[in-house]
């Protein structure tokens, strides 16, 4: 269901102005292996049928299984800590993207490998959702998260937020001198100054391309059409990979571009490129990237003992100040929170992320064969 932008920009302003703060293309990786074993099932509890009790304490030594969308570097901070906490459990982790961990879950249905499932979008785990992959439960922080951003039948919540914003070279332009708006990216002044990464291999362009279609209208998409016409005369170039893209920017053959906000964020500060990003006046994109228990899994109460320590304000504020993630949480002190998220507004786009699942595969063909590199003619 559609919410309100008034709603949500209250929702918003208040996490990031007051003491409570807010920390979701899909991201890939590659997988640790071929094949995951199946779980040992000696000792396991039997699978859960849902509800909010707090998660039983696993007897003896376990192992889940985890299929996850997520990046090592995230890895090295949460599973150490884990095992820390809970040594008698052993988590193994496939790696694989979100579309992929998707397929694999459903095509292993009748008898499943995995337990937990760590790092999907909205779109991908509603899917699962609706096909019966997703086992329902409560966590204990489950009023701790918007129901914008989770399943209202329990099945999924998201864990991070993924604002998508303009992204320009700071030794090219100065913060004024960038566009402020979407709108303002197809004035005919910054021809030439945009390079993009291809539209159609990357989830987070075709969440910002879907997006501006759905803007302009839904019912009538060429309006939309009409407005991405406009931009790509202003493209320089499309990218194949994120790699180019940066390589592009660096070298300032395009010094503006679209891209994911904690990507900006991990580029400048951590791999030290001369990027900045405005947030858009009117609202952003907002995908959320969630988690959830597999139906029917071998080792479920050890799997909600990983997920309850997951989204716990600790975990949560470390991987803000060090990975850039922006939690669902809106719990999550301001103090254990990095400096640019103390004070930003999250504004969200007024979508109907519905409406962009089912609309996103023809409008974005439509760009592909009628749009795509015809601007400038």
């Amino acid at each position: 269901m559609k919410k309100s932008n008034s709603t949500l920009k209250k929702w918003m302003r208040g996490v990031f102005a007051s003491s409570l703060a807010l920390t979701v293309a899909a991201c890939s990786g590659g997988g640790q292996s071929e094949q995951t074993k199946p779980a040992d099932n000696s000792g396991n509890q039997p699978a859960p049928s849902g509800g909010d009790a707090k998660p039983a304490e696993p007897e003896g030594d376990q192992k889940i299984i985890v299929y996850t969308a997520r990046d090592k570097n995230i890895f090295e901070i949460v599973l150490p800590k884990f095992k820390e906490k809970y040594p008698n459990i052993e988590v193994e982790t496939l790696e694989m993207g979100a579309q992929q961990i998707l397929e694999r879950v459903r095509a292993e249905k009748a008898n499943p490998q995995a337990d937990f499932w760590w790092g999907g979008t909205q779109s991908a785990l509603s899917t699962a959702a609706d096909e019966g992959l997703l086992e329902a439960y409560k966590p204990t922080f489950a009023d701790k998260i918007p129901d914008l951003y989770k399943d209202p039948q329990d099945r999924w919540y998201g864990e991070m937020l993924l604002p998508e914003v303009i992204m320009y070279n700071s030794e090219a332009l100065k913060p004024e001198e960038a566009p402020q708006d979407w709108d303002e990216l197809v004035d005919p002044k910054f021809k030439d100054k945009i390079v993009i990464r291809n539209v159609l291999q990357s989830g987070t362009m075709r969440t910002i391309y879907s997006a501006m279609i759905y803007r302009q209208g839904p019912d009538t998409p060429e309006k939309g059409y009409e407005w991405l016409k406009k931009l790509d005369a202003n493209t320089k170039e499309y990218t194949q990979d994120p790699t180019n893209l940066y390589l592009k920017l660096d070298r300032q053959e395009g010094v503006i571009s679209l891209w994911n906000l904690q990507d900006v964020l991990i580029q400048s500060k951590q791999n030290n490129h001369p990027y900045d990003f405005i947030y858009p006046k009117s609202g952003a994109p907002i995908l959320v990237d969630g988690v959830g228990l597999v139906k029917g899994a071998k080792n479920a109460e050890a799997a909600k003992k990983f997920y309850e320590f997951l989204f716990s304000p600790e975990i949560a504020a470390q991987l803000a100040k060090e990975r850039y993630q922006f939690p669902s949480r809106t719990d999550i002190s301001k103090d254990d929170l990095p400096d640019f998220m103390k004070n930003l507004d999250l504004k969200p786009l007024e979508l109907d992320w519905s409406v962009m699942a089912q609309k996103e595969k023809e409008w974005m063909q439509h760009w592909d064969e009628n749009i795509k590199g015809k601007g400038k003619k």
